[in-house]
């Protein structure tokens, strides 16, 4: 695979799995969403204080809550956060796996994408694409693969789809529990009894899986093997995913930073749709829908009880079609709108301003890393020249990441030599050196705030900054994710898989993964500050003056123009 982005057939991008799993009706620049999913692999454990004991039992005991009440979503993302915390614990990577297993089965066969692909593949069909996602793990993935494990790890799935009410709906009506019992007794055995050293050896340890699941309750292949090919992907690492047709779709939208749709992020509360963000300008926009208004109807249909993914079915459709929606205001008066499904350009830098005139200090947040920003962020940087800037304030709070090269590209317009970036990969293909240019290179001070939601290409930018004292990084340590995955379109059935094909490095060889980007200035907020920006209603609404990092921020570029 070539570093080039720009072929469609392996596209690099560096991107938290916090956004890639974002559901939402639109693909706000890889925005995080509140649903997110994330499985790591399994590290020894280490012991902990009674102290950490305890609390370690209050989290299982609400995550088994969690999981009783099949709210698989909160499950997965409970079990993210105590893992942040304790990352080697062996238990909490087991449940939260487990609880991403019916998570993402939940997801798959709510996909219209997916649902067709289940009805046109045949058995030799689908053990193609079997064989087809096997050797593009073989030859892109960073690691070496266990075949037994991807395998094994396949039939949990399928072990877990058994008891799945959206799977037994569609494939085991009539079906008894016995016979489903005896389904998953024979195949356990089956997959423990097998040797499976390599792709051949896994192939057919599905084609008898196939055979179980055909003589005990009468499953379609087509079912069967896209488990395995699921569970198989999913289990590589935390990043790498199979990817619906749909949702291959929205990868590509979220590169291009552009879709058709309404213009909105937002999430399922139980009560309905509660909006977490509006692009300036969109269908939504120009409709008046703003941040805390909350969608109770589309089309008729109440959205009280459904899920993320099922509100974004409902909500999506061709452009020039309209959404009849039912929006209730803070005010709790209900508005009757149709909205119109559009084009929708998303911007991946906003707030453009001088935030201290007296100073000339400028400020712009990037929202994400596609394949517009450098363009987006050259007419930024001269509005805010035309503006007066002497020195600048780059935003990546809550910035998940994008294109690994829009992020070397944001470096260079502020490096002028020297490595912006390094990849290292199981293929000596993956293996290469970003270098900065000095053409186009902005030498105006710098500062940088980032939080622990910068991920990723967020972190190669932060991480250059920083390594060639570039500017003064303020806020709090980044997440920690510092691998690069590419995206694979598969032959058939217009879906693709999302795999992890390198480890990227700072300029002095620093890691990434798990440590992050300390900052110069250490900045801690209780909150995050709500702030009108381009994603709300009204983009030239004042800023408001609670943003303690900012502050920071500010304070930090008027020392930079002190010292010139």
């Amino acid at each position: 695979m070539q570093p080039s982005l720009l072929v469609r057939d392996s596209i690099r991008i560096a991107v938290s799995r916090l956004a890639l799993l974002a559901v939402t009706v639109f693909p706000l620049g890889l925005v995080p969403a509140p649903a997110m999913a994330q499985v790591r692999i399994v590290e020894p454990g280490t012991t902990s204080s009674p102290a950490a004991e305890a609390g370690l039992e209050a989290v299982y005991q609400q995550g088994r809550q969690l999981e009783e009440a099949q709210q698989w979503g909160e499950a997965v993302s409970h079990y993210e956060d105590a893992l942040k915390q304790n990352p080697q614990d062996r238990q909490l990577r087991r449940r939260h796996d487990a609880a991403k297993m019916h998570y993402d089965l939940g997801r798959r066969y709510n996909d219209r994408s997916f649902r067709q692909t289940l009805t046109a593949l045949d058995q030799r069909q689908v053990l193609d694409l079997y064989d087809e996602v096997l050797l593009k793990i073989d030859t892109h993935h960073v690691d070496e693969p266990n075949w037994r494990r991807l395998v094994a790890r396949g039939a949990e799935c399928l072990s877990v789809a058994l008891d799945e009410k959206p799977f037994r709906d569609r494939h085991l009506a009539g079906v008894s529990d016995a016979q489903i019992a005896a389904l998953r007794r024979d195949l356990q055995q089956s997959v423990a009894g097998r040797v499976i050293r390599t792709r051949r050896d896994a192939r057919h340890a599905v084609v008898t899986a196939t055979q179980l699941a055909r003589h005990h309750a009468g499953l379609p292949a087509a079912a069967v093997v896209m488990e395995f090919v699921s569970g198989a992907v999913g289990g590589l690492d935390t990043y790498s995913a199979y990817l619906t047709g749909d949702q291959l779709r929205d990868v590509y939208s979220q590169i291009d930073g552009n879709f058709v749709g309404l213009g909105i992020e937002l999430k399922s509360d139980g009560e309905g749709l509660l909006i977490m963000g509006v692009i300036g300008g969109s269908p939504a926009s120009q409709a008046g829908i703003v941040v805390g208004d909350r969608i109770t109807s589309v089309d008729g249909q109440s959205t009280q009880g459904l899920s993320t993914d099922e509100a974004a079915n409902l909500l999506q459709g061709p452009e020039g079609t309209s959404a009849r929606l039912v929006v209730l205001g803070a005010d709790g008066v209900n508005r009757l709108l149709n909205v119109e499904r559009k084009h929708v350009d998303v911007p991946s830098v906003d707030d453009i301003q001088i935030v201290d005139e007296q100073h000339g200090v400028g400020y712009l947040r990037l929202v994400g890393f596609q394949r517009t920003t450098s363009r987006d962020l050259d007419r930024a940087l001269l509005q805010l020249h035309r503006q007066g800037m002497r020195s600048l304030i780059i935003d990546l709070r809550g910035n998940p990441g994008g294109l690994l090269t829009a992020s070397v590209e944001v470096a260079d317009r502020f490096v002028n030599r020297g490595t912006i970036v390094s990849t290292r990969g199981r293929s000596k293909q993956e293996d290469y050196d970003y270098s900065a240019r000095q053409v186009s290179t902005w030498r105006v001070p710098l500062v940088v705030l980032i939080d622990e939601n910068s991920a990723s290409a967020s972190e190669i930018f932060a991480a250059a900054i920083r390594d060639h004292r570039r500017g003064t990084i303020v806020g709090h340590r980044s997440y920690g994710k510092g691998s690069v995955q590419g995206i694979f379109p598969l032959s058939a059935t217009g879906a693709g898989l999302r795999l992890t094909t390198a480890k990227f490095y700072s300029p002095t060889g620093k890691p990434i993964s798990n440590i992050g980007v300390s900052p110069d200035v250490v900045v801690r907020e209780a909150a995050r500050p709500v702030m009108q920006q381009a994603t709300q209603v009204d983009p030239t609404a004042p800023r408001v003056a609670s943003d303690v990092v900012l502050d920071a921020g500010i304070e930090a570029a008027q020392q930079l123009i002190a010292k010139r």
